[in-house]
């Protein structure tokens, strides 16, 4: 086993968390979901991030569980998602959530979408979860600097971790300052660009390195301090993607990358979710 995999931040409240996890959307329940995980503790993984509206969560329980890695290594994160928002809601769909996981603790809980009507109840909902024990650390996803500042504020409770569209097209700097100033540790979703990686200085950078383009990608996101979850169902891709700890990239290399910003957002935008809510 790669020993880099276990490299971690420590979040907010003491707890650490892995940089590299496997990411689980869009993988079937079932055989998919379950080989995906496999391959990904046996390759040195110790970190899964599924959610409720991935309609995995058992199929990842299950495969951990089957891994013969003690629970307790292996770091789970899972979401609330925008239809079971709400403070009463949030607590039975975080008991379902446990159920399909088949376990005591989940040792990171997420708000999905800030949902306008309902992420402060829904925050309040998570606040008293890890009050009582029952998840270990909380945070939210996709959520802006006023928002953080509304649901801490509320509860006197800065979420541990943001969870982001992050990636050399949209490096969100603002929120990586915010989120470096409070403590806050960032994860990045659409990693890798959805995979659209023929851009020349990925692929002149990966040359040089005898890397892949996701590879130079990945290793950006770490040396920025973000946490990743690239999603793959093959196997040869989830240990290709692990393979992230060996090299540096130089000061110069992530200023270029940097400079390819453009606040290019795939796919549909928060305040866009918030509208169909």
């Amino acid at each position: 086993m790669n020993k880099a995999l276990t490299e971690s931040v420590t979040l907010n409240n003491g707890i650490k968390m892995p940089l590299l996890g496997l990411g689980v959307w869009q993988t079937k329940e079932g055989e998919e979901v379950e080989n995906a995980v496999r391959w990904a503790i046996e390759a040195g993984y110790r970190s899964v991030d599924t959610a409720a509206v991935y309609q995995n969560e058992k199929g990842v329980g299950k495969a951990i569980k089957e891994s013969g890695v003690p629970r307790e290594e292996i770091f789970i994160t899972t979401k609330v998602w925008n239809d079971d928002q709400g403070y009463e809601s949030t607590l039975k769909a975080f008991e379902q959530s446990r159920k399909r996981l088949g376990t005591d603790i989940v040792d990171l809980y997420l708000i999905h979408w800030p949902i306008s009507k309902t992420y402060r109840q829904t925050w309040k909902a998570l606040v008293h979860l890890r009050n009582e024990g029952y998840v270990r650390a909380i945070g939210v996803s996709n959520f802006n600097i006023e928002q953080i500042k509304t649901i801490t504020e509320d509860t006197g409770v800065c979420p541990a971790v943001n969870q982001i569209q992050l990636h050399p097209l949209n490096t969100q700097k603002k929120m990586l300052e915010f989120a470096g100033e409070n403590n806050i540790k960032i994860t990045a979703w659409r990693t890798i660009l959805k995979g659209e990686l023929d851009i020349p200085l990925l692929q002149t950078l990966a040359k040089k390195l005898n890397k892949t383009p996701a590879q130079i990608v990945l290793r950006w996101h770490i040396q920025n301090g973000v946490i990743v979850i690239p999603k793959s169902v093959h196997k040869e891709r989830i240990i290709e993607n692990s393979k992230i700890f060996d090299f540096n990239l130089s000061d110069d290399d992530m200023k270029a990358i940097d400079a390819l910003n453009k606040d290019m957002f795939f796919g549909i935008t928060p305040e866009e979710m918030d509208l169909r809510y």
